[in-house]
């Protein structure tokens, strides 16, 4: 079992110990994703989790912390999402301190030189360009921006470029302090290390000042963002998104939704792989997946595919989805994507990363901690009825949404294929 606790100034903790590993990961999740911005801070959330690597008390600049991690031989990153911001180091038990220390410091301590801010915004444009030159990441962004329409949940985590360009220290200071509180904060310690001990961990280093997050995010509006993206891009490879909006995390049919995805193309024997790539040669790479949030989410195929025959492609990808509706799935085939998904979730958790990460998102967002027998259970109970039923509920020709990049230069071409 995990335990859990509620420290007296609101910071959670979860704790898990996992036998037959060396490794302890510290992981540090907090409310502070991107949905919390508006127009005139947006790319605020990712710009602050580069700036935390930037220098507190007793790791003074990024050289520092690095050393810190990389003379254990540790392990450490950070990442923002739509809904939450995430920063760990992992190491060997001997080494767990080191990896307190520096977390500690770098989220409660964090100085913001505005020197440092100068010298990050050029590393910032930098990645934000690298997205613009890498379609397989932008055609996802373009695709929910047609999902979730012109608010927080349909805009990129990068941002703007007029933020990241203009963004100065006090702006850091205020965002910081409204949302990096204890009560919108998670710690989870997950490895080889007793629970009693985590939690004591926790309780000497994270000595987080009480006060209360200071917003939400806003509730997701119904906006449409539109039904065909087209961005105009000479490419090699057509890059293609064609889904449809979806059910939120706690939505009852959330999990028939995950197992749908991994039956159309999940895998390498799903029916995208089999039918669009391997029958007929139209792509490369193609999968399908979901995205949930708290009160919305999407399904989509993403491929990447000949130019010339993109058309044949979009009908193709089309079709995958029809016959789900039109013929459902067999027991045999459910049963796959069902062994598929657990295999999945249990290998991902013999690492205590993936571990901490899977305890501290639920906690933080999905009303407590559980464990991954929980999960699969809800996973066993689906059924072939199941699953045609969400198909059907979901793929609506009306709500079909497109999104291409590539050297096209009519959105009105790829409208007319959004027909089941």
């Amino acid at each position: 079992m995990f335990k859990k606790e509620r420290l007296k100034n609101g910071l959670r903790v979860v704790t898990k110990k996992l036998d037959g590993t060396q490794a302890v990961t510290v992981l540090v999740l907090v409310g502070a994703g991107s949905r919390y911005e508006h127009n005139d801070n947006r790319g605020i959330s990712h710009f602050l989790e580069h700036m935390f690597f930037k220098g507190a008390e007793n790791y003074k600049n990024t050289k520092e912390v690095s050393e810190a991690i990389d003379s254990v031989g540790g392990a450490f990153n950070a990442f923002t999402g739509k809904e939450y911001a995430g920063y760990y180091v992992k190491v060997a038990k001997e080494n767990v301190g080191v990896a307190f220390d520096v977390l500690s410091d770098m989220l409660i301590h964090a100085k913001f030189d505005q020197a440092e801010i100068e010298k990050e915004r050029g590393v910032i444009l930098e990645e934000y360009n690298m997205y613009q030159d890498t379609p397989m990441y932008q055609i996802g962004w373009n695709f929910e921006r047609l999902v979730f329409g012109d608010q927080p949940l349909g805009w990129d985590q990068i941002g703007t470029k007029e933020l990241i360009t203009s963004v100065m220290h006090q702006d850091f200071v205020d965002y910081n302090e409204k949302l990096y509180t204890p009560e919108n904060t998670v710690v989870a310690v997950v490895g080889n290390i007793e629970n009693d001990e985590a939690v004591e961990m926790v309780e000497k280093y994270f000595k987080m000042a009480e006060r209360k997050k200071a917003f939400d995010f806003e509730g997701l509006k119904e906006l449409n963002g539109g039904r065909v993206s087209l961005q105009e891009k000479k490419t090699e490879q057509a890059h293609v998104a064609i889904g449809f909006p979806s059910y939120a995390e706690s939505h009852k049919d959330n999990m028939a939704a995950k197992l749908l995805a991994i039956i159309l193309g999940g895998n390498m024997s799903s029916r995208m792989f089999l039918g669009v790539r391997e029958a007929k040669g139209l792509s490369y790479y193609i999968h399908t997946s979901t995205d949930s949030y708290s009160d919305g989410g999407a399904l989509v195929t993403n491929a990447g595919v000949d130019l010339k025959r993109i058309d044949e492609a979009v009908v193709a990808i089309i079709n995958e989805y029809k016959l789900i509706c039109t013929e459902g799935v067999g027991e045999e085939e459910l049963a796959k994507a069902k062994s598929y998904f657990k295999g999945k979730l249990l290998l991902g958790l013999e690492d205590s990363e993936e571990f901490a990460h899977f305890l501290a998102k639920y906690e933080l967002l999905r009303g407590g901690a559980k464990l991954p027998e929980e999960v699969m259970k809800s996973i066993d109970g689906i059924t072939v009825e199941d699953i045609q039923r969400v198909g059907r509920e979901l793929f609506v020709e009306e709500k079909m949404k497109c999104a291409v990049i590539g050297p096209y230069g009519e959105a009105e071409r790829f409208e007319k294929l959004l027909k089941m």
